[in-house]
């Protein structure tokens, strides 16, 4: 029996008395979306102070360390970034509707930078150095302030967003899923059960089924979708597993080959330096 994880809507509600969303959690309270994939109509800004982990948005897989802000499109398939292992210190959530000040709203001069931002946050934004801590000091000093301030602050970082130099668009070779509700279903199908059974050999017909396909209109959509091959996308995905195992635990290297779904180190070492261009991988010092 094939055995597959339904795809999950997210319904988000905005927080009392705002127009949108804004969480905080820590090690007490875990982001209990880590353990799965969802997509939403929200545009979803995150901001993990401190830590590591796996990034898994739209067709890109990869992993963060030292922590994460990452901006996300409207209904662009993504996991949670945090959970008991990552160690970071705080995670902040703010979920927004693109129309929650008005339809308009984004149309009007003041606000064009940010309308290309929000564009550009089709395809997962992920902001790095400086520009990173900065907007996440001023995502974090949100949690104290009212709501109308809060407004005010949001607006305010979207602009500082929009003006940093250091990003990188984490599906820019063309994941295109924008449009159509049975095709979240069907990618978001597609992803959890690559999540739940990366570790094993997964046949082009298993996952073809899956999603009720042939193997060829499968392979045609899949590439079409993300950009990449389903024999890629998996090797990414084990791959990004197998660099965050020696930060959860003391491992050896072939124990990390063998539960990242590798069936052989001569492939594993293959196929890593083809992703990240390096000889061989090499646990942390």
């Amino acid at each position: 029996m094939i055995k597959s994880s339904k795809p999950s809507f997210e319904k988000v509600d905005p927080s009392f008395g705002s127009s949108f969303s804004f969480k905080s959690f820590n090690h007490e309270h875990l982001n209990k979306n880590h353990t799965f994939w969802h997509y939403h109509p929200e545009i979803e800004l995150v901001y993990v102070n401190g830590g590591s982990g796996k990034r898994q948005i739209g067709s890109h897989v990869s992993y963060y360390q030292q922590g994460d802000l990452i901006l996300i499109g409207a209904n662009l398939p993504h996991c949670g970034f945090t959970d008991s292992l990552t160690d970071n210190d705080r995670e902040t959530v703010i979920q927004f509707n693109p129309d929650f000040l008005g339809k308009n709203f984004w149309e009007i001069p003041e606000m064009k930078n940010v309308r290309v931002l929000l564009e550009r946050a089709k395809n997962g934004i992920v902001f790095h150095g400086e520009d990173k801590n900065l907007i996440g000091d001023k995502i974090e000093a949100l949690n104290s302030l009212t709501n109308y301030k809060r407004l005010l602050g949001l607006l305010d970082i979207l602009n500082m967003l929009e003006n940093a130099k250091d990003f990188t668009l984490l599906n820019a070779e063309g994941f295109v899923l924008d449009t159509e509700l049975e095709d979240n279903n069907r990618i978001n199908l597609i992803f959890n059960f690559v999540k739940n059974e990366f570790k094993r050999n997964i046949a082009l017909e298993e996952i073809a089924g899956v999603v009720s396909m042939t193997v060829p209109a499968f392979c045609r959509y899949f590439k079409k979708t993300t950009g990449k091959t389903f024999v890629q996308f998996v090797n990414e995905y084990r791959l990004v597993h197998a660099a965050k195992l020696p930060h959860e635990k003391q491992i050896s290297i072939t124990d990390v080959c063998f539960e990242s779904g590798f069936n052989n180190f001569s492939h594993f070492n293959k196929q890593f330096k083809k992703f990240t261009g390096k000889p061989t991988f090499a646990l942390p010092e």
